[in-house]
C-alpha cells in the first residue's frame, strides 16, 4: 500500500472518530456522577444546527463551536431540571430529550438545508507534521481534533488525579455518603450533566462545521447512540472510549473506501453503511464480555434519583 494512501486512511479514521470521542467523554463524566442521560443524539443535533447557523451567518468557527456548546448545555440543563430537581425518570427523560432534540434541529435547520459554508482549514503542528507518513496523518488536523486529545487527557487527570474528580466519583458511587459529609450532590450532578451536554454540542458542531460543512436533517446519523454505547462497553474508562471511537472511524472509512473503489460486490450499499455500527458494537461487546468487570466499574448510583432531604 502506498504511503499517501496509508496517511489518508489514518487521517480519515481520526477525523471520523473525533465527534464520538468528544461526546462519549462528556457522557462518561455525567455518568460518573450517577446521572444517566440518553439524550446525546438530540443534544448533538441541536448543537450541530446552532453551530451551523452561526457559521452560516458569518461567525468564526470558534463562535460556531461556542454556539453548539451553549445549545447542548441548554438541552442538558433542561434534562437536569426534569431529573435532578423534579426527580423525573432519567431513562424516559433522556429518550424524550433525544427525540425532541432531533425534531427541534430539523425544524430550526430547515432554512439552512444544503447551504454550504467555508471549509475550516487544518492546523499543521510545526516539525511533527513533517514526519513522513504519520506526521500528516496525526499532526495536520482541524483544531477540534487536537481538542479531543486534550479533552481526554484533562478528563483522565480530573477524574483520577484531582480532589474534585474523586468527589464526583464518590457522588456517583454513594450520593448519600457524599451528602452526609457536606458535599452538594445536586449541584455537582448539575455541573456534570451540563459538561456532558456542552461536549455533545461540540460534537454536533464538529459534524456540521468541520466534518461536513453543511447542514442536512439527520446528519448526526446515530453517532449520539454510538457514543452512549461506547461509554458502557468501554466500562467507563476514557482510553477504551478512544479505542472504540477510532475503531468505529476505521470501519466507517473502510466501507466508504470499498464503496468508492468501484469494486462490484453483490452486497446492498445499505448493508455496507450499517457495518461500522454493527462492527463497533460487536467488538466492544467482546471486549466487555466479562459482566463482573462492567459491574465493578459501573457507578453504583447510575440512573438512581437523589433527594437531599432523604
Amino acid at each position: 500500500m502506498e504511503n499517501h494512501l496509508i496517511t489518508s486512511i489514518i487521517s480519515a479514521t481520526i477525523i471520523c472518530g473525533t465527534p464520538l470521542i468528544i461526546v462519549a467523554i462528556g457522557t462518561l463524566v455525567a455518568e460518573k456522577s450517577g446521572v444517566l442521560n440518553l439524550g446525546a443524539e438530540g443534544m448533538m443535533s441541536v448543537g450541530a444546527v446552532a453551530a451551523f447557523a452561526v457559521a452560516f451567518s458569518g461567525g468564526s468557527p470558534l463562535l460556531a463551536v461556542l454556539a453548539g456548546m451553549a445549545a447542548g448545555c441548554a438541552m442538558s440543563l433542561l434534562f437536569g431540571f426534569l431529573t435532578l430537581t423534579m426527580l423525573a425518570n432519567q431513562v424516559a427523560s433522556g429518550l424524550a430529550l433525544a427525540i425532541f432534540g432531533v425534531g427541534l434541529s430539523a425544524f430550526i435547520g430547515k432554512p439552512f438545508e444544503s447551504a454550504p459554508i467555508g471549509i475550516v482549514p487544518p492546523i499543521p503542528i510545526p516539525v511533527l507534521a513533517d514526519i513522513p507518513v504519520i506526521g500528516p496523518a496525526l499532526f495536520n488536523h482541524q483544531s477540534l481534533v487536537y481538542f479531543s486529545w486534550l479533552l481526554v487527557g484533562a478528563v483522565i487527570w480530573f477524574l483520577y488525579r484531582s480532589r474534585w474528580g474523586l468527589v464526583l466519583r464518590a457522588v456517583g458511587e454513594s450520593p448519600s455518603a457524599a451528602h452526609s459529609v457536606g458535599y452538594k450532590v445536586i449541584a455537582l450532578r448539575y455541573a456534570a450533566v451540563a459538561f456532558g451536554g456542552a461536549m455533545a454540542g461540540v460534537g454536533g458542531a464538529f459534524m456540521s462545521v468541520y466534518y461536513t460543512p453543511l447542514w442536512a436533517e439527520g446528519m448526526v446519523a446515530g453517532r449520539g447512540w454510538i457514543a452512549l454505547a461506547l461509554v458502557v462497553f468501554a466500562t467507563w474508562r476514557p482510553l477504551r472510549v478512544v479505542l472504540g471511537a477510532y475503531l468505529f472511524g476505521g470501519v466507517m472509512i473502510s466501507q466508504l473506501f470499498v464503496q468508492g473503489s468501484g469494486l462490484k460486490l453483490d452486497v446492498p450499499a445499505q448493508f455496507l453503511s450499517a457495518l461500522p455500527y454493527a462492527a463497533t458494537i460487536i467488538v466492544l461487546v467482546v471486549i466487555s464480555r466479562n459482566a463482573n468487570t462492567i459491574r465493578l466499574n459501573s457507578p453504583v448510583s447510575l440512573g438512581q434519583p437523589f433527594r437531599a432531604d432523604s
